[in-house]
């Protein structure tokens, strides 16, 4: 079937008039001989969204190959049949992103119309809300419509498991994994022209309640009097302006100043390049108003606020491993009892290892997504904390974690609370770096991104890099290999390699999941003796030529 052929046939099930004047446009460019009509129909429909554990995300537009309501739809469908003839109970939240809303209440129509009883959240939200809601309510599922820090033409869908569909009720909230993922892609493959599916509309509407109840969950994470801390805050045009400011009122923390131009949901992202703290450039604004306003801390969340930042005004941003090794230092602080677990993931620092052992408590390393982290140490032991390097945070207390997913706004607070009670002691976050460099190492990490036009290349860097591992990176000598590839550590195999310096650092390389990306993390650690200034000054440059070394073996 031509590519023209099959536009017309998914035309004919399209029930959105937007979607369908895009593609009856382009239909008719193409059938006059338009070469680049042609070519953008290939890639509409040479190719289809395949849903996986982080479910499906890609750019808005018709076609197979794209974020639509057709592909929604069927993704809806391809879950109501993974939960059963039930009736099953989905809550399903969205964000402030182009056609977030549209494609949350198709899902709901189709859920209802399968059967299943459906719980909309009240309005844009961050996704750790509805993480918490899918638990909180004894759901069977949850769904995210979000694409997260992604740019502003790209939308998703996130789909989290319930509590009849996880083994440790304490996993309920967290996102799916196999092989739910090939259960609901096969259920998808299954699914007719959208038109046939009958739709029904009877769904709930949440109220704000849900909303006061996770408030209540993570405010009491920070329990104490330290709250003289001034702050500033970006939502990064996101949704988790209004339930972080709320939160640092309940939890009796100062108001934050806010970046007026960044507060507001705005689905155009119009003063950044990349809605993602971690980009360069994209927490400019944050840093210029808290060194205007002189605060003691600049927060800023993703677009769906399950991802935190932090900077130290006249500093610049800390790193995520940096902030993951204070914030885990507070849990242990406020929790108590051997049977509790930290983790992080393998392509984060090893230093919450150190922290672990000293602390006695139990470590583990996950693979990398927090699909994983949520349900290290397994049933029975308590997980209190958990964090990846990109800027992921999941807390909790003894009482449990609210949250079974990352989750920017409770992140926030535990970071407010401990730069509270450092700035009482006249000291700050960066102080409390130097203690933990001076008990437990030097750790610094940086990253590198080999960005590729065919994948292939990054599967024959990685076969290489196994069949010849190299000698050294720079000057330091490769003592071992992990290969991940063949389930190390009892973990599921995945395509990564470790390569450990000397016991002075690592280099781990994995293929982005998302991405055209060879990625490399990069780790220096080294003893502190005396100023740990200079031990960072002289780390920092270790830490560059190792960076610049592993670009030179990889091919970046």
């Amino acid at each position: 079937m031509t590519v023209i052929a099959q536009a017309e046939q998914w035309l004919a099930q399209d029930p959105d008039p937007r979607t369908r004047a895009e593609l009856s446009a382009l239909v008719e460019r193409a059938e006059r001989g338009g070469a680049e009509a042609l070519a953008d129909l290939a890639d509409r429909f040479g190719a289809r969204l395949e849903f996986g554990t982080a479910g499906l995300r890609g750019a808005l537009g018709a076609g197979p190959n794209r974020m639509n309501r057709v592909v929604v739809m069927r993704a809806a469908a391809g879950i109501a049949a993974w939960l059963g003839e039930g009736p099953g109970h989905v809550v399903i939240g969205y964000d402030a992103r182009h056609r977030s809303a549209d494609f949350a209440r198709d899902s709901a129509a189709v859920l209802t119309g399968a059967g299943h009883r459906v719980s909309l959240m009240p309005r844009p939200l961050p996704t750790p809300v509805l993480a918490f809601a899918v638990r909180e309510l004894g759901a069977d599922a949850g769904i995210m419509v979000t694409a997260s820090h992604n740019p502003p033409q790209d939308n998703g869908y996130k789909v989290y498991a319930g509590v009849s569909k996880v083994e440790d009720e304490a996993d309920a909230g967290s996102q799916i994994i196999s092989p739910s993922d090939t259960e609901i892609s096969a259920a998808i493959d299954t699914v007719g022209p959208v038109g046939d599916l009958p739709l029904g509309r009877d769904w709930t509407v949440l109220g704000e309640e849900i909303v006061n109840r996770y408030l209540e969950a993570v405010t009491a994470l920070v329990p104490g009097e330290d709250r003289d801390l001034t702050t500033t805050y970006t939502a990064m045009h996101g949704v988790g302006g209004r339930v972080l400011l709320e939160a640092m009122e309940r939890a009796g923390f100062p108001r934050p100043s806010v970046v007026a131009a960044q507060f507001e949901p705005d689905p155009d992202f119009p003063t950044v390049d990349f809605p993602n703290p971690e980009e360069p450039g994209a927490m400019d604004m944050a840093l210029a108003t808290g060194t205007v306003d002189g605060t003691d801390l600049v927060i800023a969340n993703d677009p769906d606020a399950d991802r935190l930042a932090l900077a130290v005004p006249g500093h610049g941003l800390l790193t995520g491993d940096e902030v993951g090794g204070l914030l885990a230092e507070y849990v242990l602080d406020h929790t108590s009892g051997p049977d509790r677990v930290v983790a992080t993931s393998i392509v984060s620092s090893g230093l919450l290892g150190k922290i672990a052992r000293d602390r006695g408590v139990r470590y583990e390393e996950t693979l990398t997504g927090f699909k994983w982290l949520a349900r290290a140490g397994g049933p029975g032991l308590r997980r209190v904390f958990a964090f990846e390097e990109a800027l992921g945070y999941c807390v909790g207390g003894d009482d449990g974690r609210p949250v079974s997913d990352k989750d920017g706004i409770s992140a926030a607070l535990v970071a407010s609370a401990l730069a509270a009670h450092a700035k009482r002691e006249g000291r700050t976050l960066l102080d409390l770096l130097d203690d933990q460099a001076r008990r437990y190492g030097l750790h610094l990490s940086d990253q590198l991104s080999v960005r590729v036009e065919d994948t292939a290349v990054i599967s024959a860097a990685m076969r290489r890099l196994r069949a010849e591992p190299p000698a050294a990176f720079g000057p330091w000598e490769v003592t071992g290999v992990d290969d991940f590839s063949v389930g190390h550590a009892g973990l599921p195999p995945t395509d990564a390699l470790r390569f450990r310096l000397e016991g002075r650092g690592r280099v781990t390389l994995r293929p982005s999941g998302t991405e055209p990306k060879l990625k490399a993390y990069v780790e220096v650690v080294m003893d502190v003796d005396g100023d740990v200034a200079a031990t960072r000054a002289r780390g920092s440059e270790l830490l560059a030529e190792l960076v610049a070394s592993v670009a030179r073996k990889v091919g970046g």
